[in-house]
């Protein structure tokens, strides 16, 4: 057993070194101040206990996630799974057969698996499916679509990206009323907030740019402003599908907290029923405490640009969003659906389309096309999953991971580190309570909606094998039945390998 115990965690670090391209991601760690060492503090500290039971009484020999999770703090390199003396074998079709159809039998039909499912897993070092269920299937994803917004937004803008938030004074044609005004002009960053705000890996602060605001302008002599907000970024209705909803703010290129009207950062929460004009206000009243006189209320405008009628804008102050690899895992890990909609709208400016939800829907698609993921028959019509006229394949979500995972493009790579950890972090602190196989070592996003249950992720088997999977079920009527299920399939990949 203690053989066992120490080849499993041989195993799950070969898993992070394939996952993690460079010492430096390591070192940062992802949003949120460094969440890995949130992630490795409260796994030593943990006592292993409450919450739901998902496996059988041999999972009390798998290893704690303590000496798990501690490889995270390392920039060890994988060696190749597939060459040389540490080449590890990969799992054969009737061997996951054999872990996964005994669950599916017991779990589908009329179980909690409900009536249709699609399931795939696939070797990520090879790319190659070895094991199928459906895979081409369509299904709705819920909240694993973020998955390939989060790819989409990476590959089309690039890792390093952030979301800029600036106030502008527009020149050449200011008269009457508009002669003293600034603009404030959203960029699409839904993490900018209005609450203190300090380290190098904090949000982008609206404190800091009334900052520089009032600074620049009493350099330049000026006292008093109306001030504008400029929302022309985005196109399109701002209510989701689902309209007014506790998951989701009308999406705005300009918001503060998400529009969040309590003190919570993720989650559900009662919402600001016009985000922009109340950060608007809310960077009035902070210029007033910094000696700027702002005349009148706020109004809607559109910031003139360069070329336009003979006007241009002159930039003022700006601050930036954190990376967009940070804003992804943070997409990922707490399964945010104001970033997971901005990010489909960052993909949508970057490609030239609108950034509406239809805009948005197209730019992802054409970015999951130049990955050459198998898009055949799928369609995304918003970038968080709330929409149920979302319809993938576990194929392709599985073949979304497959992409993060490849050595070749390290700046996809934050949609697997975003990923959350079973029993401790994101959606999945709450789950594998008491399965200490597949707790600490299964990393996967979730997916709820009414009738809908999925899981996507990433698990190292007992040989050493890195296995990316994807899946779904529709028609399920005990989503606490429907997520164990999943979750033991799951932790059934991490258990065997398999051959």
């Amino acid at each position: 057993m203690e053989q066992r115990r120490t080849w499993r965690l041989s195993a799950v670090s070969a898993f992070v070194g394939l996952v993690v391209a460079v010492a430096s991601v390591l070192a940062a760690g992802p949003w949120d101040n460094g969440q890995r060492k949130a992630e490795r503090a409260r796994a030593a500290g943990s006592p292993g206990t409450g919450g739901e039971r998902h496996g059988g009484d041999d999972a009390r020999s798998a290893p704690g996630a303590a000496p798990v999770l501690a490889p995270l703090g390392t920039a060890a390199v994988a060696p190749s799974p597939d060459s040389g003396d540490d080449a590890v074998p990969a799992p054969t079709q009737a061997g996951l057969a054999d872990a996964l159809e005994p669950l599916l039998d017991e779990n589908g039909a009329d179980g909690a698996l409900g009536r249709t499912g699609s399931v795939s897993v696939v070797d990520a070092a090879t790319g190659r499916q070895v094991y199928g269920a459906r895979a081409d299937a369509k299904a709705v994803p819920a909240s694993i679509i973020k998955l390939a917004t989060g790819i989409a937004a990476l590959s089309a803008l690039g890792p390093d990206h952030r979301i800029k938030t600036t106030v502008v004074v527009p020149e050449g044609g200011g008269k009457g009323k508009d002669k003293d005004r600034i603009v404030l002009v959203g960029g699409g960053d839904p993490t900018l907030t209005a609450r203190p705000a300090k380290g190098p890996d904090a949000p982008a602060s609206l404190r800091k740019l009334a900052d520089k605001t009032a600074s620049a302008l009493k350099k330049s002599g000026t006292d008093s402003v109306r001030l504008g907000y400029d929302t022309s970024l985005y196109s399109g209705p701002v209510l989701h599908p689902i309209g007014p909803n506790e998951n989701i703010s009308p999406v705005t290129p300009l918001m503060v907290d998400e529009g969040r009207l309590d003190d919570s950062d993720h989650g559900p929460a009662p919402r600001s029923h016009d985000p922009a004009a109340d950060a608007a206000e809310e960077f009035a009243t902070m210029l007033r405490d910094r000696g700027i006189a702002v005349k009148g209320e706020p109004r809607s405008v559109k910031a003139a640009k360069d070329g336009e009628d003979g006007k241009g804008v002159r930039p003022l102050a700006t601050v930036r969003s954190q990376p967009l690899s940070a804003l992804v895992e943070r997409a990922l890990t707490n399964s945010d659906n104001d970033i997971a909609e901005a990010l489909a709208r960052q993909t949508a400016v970057a490609a030239g389309e609108p950034a509406s939800f239809d805009g948005a829907g197209r730019a992802v698609m054409a970015r999951l096309n130049k990955l050459r993921l198998p898009l055949s028959g799928a369609r995304i019509a918003d970038g968080s999953g709330l929409d149920r006229a979302d319809h993938v394949s576990a194929a392709l979500l599985a073949q979304v991971l497959v992409r993060a995972a490849d050595p070749d493009h390290p700046e996809l790579r934050p949609v697997l580190t975003g990923l959350p950890v079973a029993g401790f972090t994101g959606t999945l602190r709450g789950r594998y309570a008491q399965d200490a196989v597949g707790r600490g070592v299964v990393r996967a996003k979730t997916g709820t909606l009414t009738g809908v249950n999925t899981l996507a992720g990433a698990v190292v088997d007992a040989d050493g094998r890195l296995l990316v999977f994807a899946f779904m079920t529709n028609g399920t009527t005990d989503p606490q039945g429907a997520q164990r299920a999943l979750d033991r399939m799951a932790s059934a990949l991490a258990n065997c390998g398999c051959r």
